[in-house]
């Protein structure tokens, strides 16, 4: 499998302390963040989603991407040390294999949430309210992004 590690030589890289808020939710912070060392959980509503120690792991690549605020907030549960890309645009179009890193990440948490939808789906198939699931997995299948105005 790709190794995004091998791409991040020579960019900053900072340390975080255990509590230390990495990324928060709501915030919109500009770098991509690549996990070197260390342990953090993702919080979605101050709700752990993930607990996370992978080196090479990626944060901020939706905020980036959408040109949206952080979804989420990482906190450091031991001292972690990461990649900060200042510039993640120039960084993912100099690279190929850092965009298809990237790509193949979100195809993964997207095949993971479709998987879940369906499960649910299908273990709630007989109740009424099964309409809001049926609206969110035809959302995600058909969705289209917007042009950017301007």
């Amino acid at each position: 499998m790709f190794d995004i590690l091998q791409f991040i030589a020579g960019q900053k890289v900072e340390e975080f302390q255990p509590g230390s808020i990495v990324m928060e939710q709501g915030g919109k912070s500009g770098p991509l963040l690549v996990l070197i060392k260390g342990e953090i959980e993702v919080l979605r509503d101050n709700m752990r989603v993930a607990k996370i120690s992978e080196p090479g792991a990626i944060f901020g690549e939706m905020s980036v991407l959408l040109e949206c605020d952080h979804t989420a907030t990482v906190r450091a549960l031991q001292t972690c040390s990461f990649a900060i890309i200042e510039n993640p645009w120039q960084f993912l179009a100099s690279s190929t294999g850092a965009s298809l890193h990237v790509a193949k990440l979100l195809a993964h948490r997207l095949s993971a949430l479709n998987k879940y939808l369906v499960d649910v789906r299908q273990q709630y198939a007989d109740h009424d309210h099964i309409g809001m699931v049926d609206g969110i997995l035809d959302a995600l299948m058909h969705h289209q992004p917007r042009r950017p105005q301007g």
